[in-house]
């Protein structure tokens, strides 16, 4: 399991961040719009109940039966007069009920039939004083959002009674979330819309910080592998000095004794004695060595008089490596010069490169060797260096089979002037 460490841990908050955005815009976008719908309702059932009580207070009828209440006694005719047209209301604009009452707050009207000629249930003084009432309380049928106005006399002299229509809160409530029943699936889908454009993005943030970091990996491979080249160069120097200085000093001998020590060194196969070529002769000889250690055999065949210069020893050793570390138990290599090219050839009897790997076996980091273990650096450097130094002498390397059954591998370049 990966440690969750500083950098993963912004990494993950920067890819989840769309995500959170967009839930939080629906979100609050959505609670907004309940909110706007909640108070448009409120505010349209107030302007009609409002609406429905002053123009019913106006009437002439109404006005005219309530100035001629003039006690209890006159409450039951004007209740038989008014409470049709109380009714009607009712049913015509919607309302849960509508409630005359006269100046002392004795109902004529009211929808049910125990409650008329019987006092109101809330504060009618408002309306009494001649002032006009919105807002919501708890009557005999429950709490409403209810309109009280004053209701005038004949002449609009002195106000004679009380008008009050109401809006039971249960159906503004029904209605509200009704209203909200349309709203919430566009909602939802907003929200599927959004995360799954927001999935994109992170998807394609994320990719791009893969990248990165695949970039920083081989840039911090390189630079490991560059500095164990360095040591190996100042290593390899330093030795180089020790083999020049006793030389020097004419001590052969105790060179070879050195060199020796240094690493295992086979001679050269009888016969095969290039007076011309010390280079080449001293590069196969220490492949000798060094393949001979991963079991393998070396056979070599050169052609030609032009000399091999440290490009060509360069080709010729990284690929005869390659062959033995592939496990190859033979290493063929052949160098023939004509018409100013140098062409080369090494093969071996190993396992082969599989057809998806020959691609991109010549990019930097491409290998079929498993990394060794505590190895310091990359796999792979060495078939780059070789068509890259192939490439920049005019030549080219190519791939396919042997007739040995393993990897051959085909070089040319120009000779160097």
């Amino acid at each position: 399991m990966a440690r969750a460490t500083p950098a993963r841990i912004a990494r993950l908050a920067v890819l989840l961040l769309p995500t959170v955005l967009v839930v939080a815009a629906v979100a609050v976008t959505t609670s907004i719009a309940f909110a706007v719908q909640e108070r448009s309702i409120r505010e349209s059932t107030g302007e009609r109940v409002s609406e429905v009580a002053t123009s019913l207070a106006s009437l002439a009828q109404v006005r005219q039966v309530l100035s001629a209440v003039d006690g209890d006694a006159d409450i039951p005719a004007a209740t038989a007069e008014l409470q049709p047209l109380a009714s009607l209301i009712e049913q015509a604009a919607g309302v849960d009920y509508v409630v005359i009452a006269d100046e002392r707050g004795i109902r004529v009207t009211h929808p049910t039939p125990e409650k008329r000629g019987g006092r109101v249930s809330t504060d009618h003084s408002e309306a009494i004083a001649g002032r006009a009432y919105l807002g919501t309380e708890t009557g005999t049928l429950g709490p409403t959002l209810r309109a009280k106005v004053p209701v005038f006399g004949p002449e609009d002299r002195a106000v004679i009674g009380a008008l009050s229509v109401g809006i039971l809160e249960s159906r503004i409530s029904a209605e509200h979330a009704e209203s909200s029943g349309r709203i919430l699936p566009w909602a939802i889908g907003a929200l599927v819309l959004g995360t799954l454009a927001s999935s994109a993005i992170a998807a394609a943030v994320g990719r791009r910080f893969r990248r990165l970091e695949e970039r920083e990996r081989e840039g911090a491979e390189l630079r490991r592998t560059a500095a164990a080249l360095q040591e190996q160069a100042h290593e390899f120097s330093t030795r180089l000095h020790v083999v020049h200085g006793l030389v020097s000093h004419g001590d052969a001998a105790a060179a070879l004794d050195y060199i020796g020590g240094l690493t295992e060194v086979t001679a050269e196969e009888p016969g095969e004695v290039w007076h011309e070529q010390p280079l080449l002769r001293a590069t196969l000889d220490a492949l000798r060595a060094e393949l001979g250690a991963h079991g393998a055999r070396l056979e070599a065949a050169v052609a030609g008089t032009a000399p091999v210069d440290e490009d060509v020893l360069l080709v010729l050793a990284n690929l005869c490596r390659n062959a033995g570390e592939a496990g190859a138990g033979l290493v063929r290599c052949t160098l023939e010069e004509r018409d100013g090219r140098i062409f080369g050839t090494v093969e071996d009897d190993g396992p082969g490169i599989p057809a998806a790997d020959a691609a991109r076996l010549f990019a930097r980091g491409g290998t079929t060797k498993p990394a060794a273990a505590g190895a310091v650096g990359g796999r792979g450097i060495g078939l780059d260096l070789v068509r890259r130094t192939v490439a920049g002498r005019g030549g080219a390397v190519e791939l396919d089979r042997s007739p040995l059954g393993g990897a051959r591998f085909r070089f040319d370049l120009e000779v160097r002037a």
